[in-house]
């Protein structure tokens, strides 16, 4: 059950900022059946060791397994759509509420959901890269060839593997978007943060950053944060079930 209190708060927070930022994780897409990563049985760490799948170390050695085991994820980001969280956050930003969104997911749902100032700081699925020449290419082609022959994507010119546009541990975050969602956390009033266990650092340090400046947070997750104790709101529930509710009561609170 959403506390239509806790709710009323969050709109009014909203409402009273002036350079609101949005910050979002895997949570905000789980609605949407892309499986998160910590979370028990389901999540995509559950079974595996992350460095050895997911590192660019890991990648570098065996690009089979890295392949093998995004597999399920590549299929349900494909299928995936926005949901009414993502729906959300862009009628925030058109109605002027929210300056931008800081995203770790790779499933480029805000950009489909109409949100147009979005940092992707562990990176997207939209394009790939060979590890060699360097070349890019359309992420979803080569993920769909994959998904169909379960071969490693190669580069048509040198014949070197395809890597995707995410960050694996072990790479630095791309410059230009930390830089950008950094510049967001200094100048923000009002972190709406969603869908994010904030445990991955360095984007995590951006919401304690922005405290520290004096920002105010609200959280949305399902589970609780190390953050929970300097929010001004918390709301442990379905991000699809608030944010609507949120940007309902908001229209009521300043008038859209």
């Amino acid at each position: 059950m959403l506390d239509p209190a806790q709710i009323q708060l969050a709109a009014s927070l909203l409402c009273a900022s002036t350079f609101a930022v949005g910050f979002t994780g895997a949570g905000i897409s789980t609605p949407s059946g892309i499986p998160d990563f910590r979370s028990p049985e389901s999540g995509l760490w559950e079974h595996v060791d992350p460095m050895a799948v997911a590192s660019i170390l890991g990648f570098r050695q065996n690009p089979q397994r890295f392949y093998d085991w995004v597999r399920p994820l590549a299929e349900k980001t494909l299928l995936a759509q926005p949901n009414p969280a993502h729906t959300a956050l862009a009628t925030l930003e058109q109605r002027g509420h929210l300056h931008g969104i800081i995203t770790q997911n790779i499933d480029m749902l805000h950009t489909r959901a109409g949100s147009q100032v979005v940092w992707e700081l562990h990176g997207h699925l939209r394009e790939a890269t060979c590890i060699h020449c360097f070349k890019v290419y359309d992420g979803q082609t080569v993920l769909q060839q994959y998904l169909q022959d379960g071969t490693v994507p190669r580069c048509p010119d040198c014949r070197s593997v395809l890597k995707p546009n995410v960050i694996l541990f072990g790479e630095q975050l791309p410059y230009r978007e930390l830089q950008a969602a950094q510049e967001a956390a200094r100048r923000t009033d009002l972190m709406l943060i969603v869908g994010s266990s904030l445990e991955v650092a360095p984007a995590s340090d951006l919401p304690v950053a922005a405290h520290r400046r004096g920002a105010k947070l609200i959280i949305i997750n399902l589970a609780p944060t190390e953050l929970d104790r300097l929010a001004d709101v918390v709301i442990h529930a379905d991000a699809a079930l608030v944010l609507p509710a949120l940007l309902e009561c908001l229209e009521i609170e300043c008038g859209g």
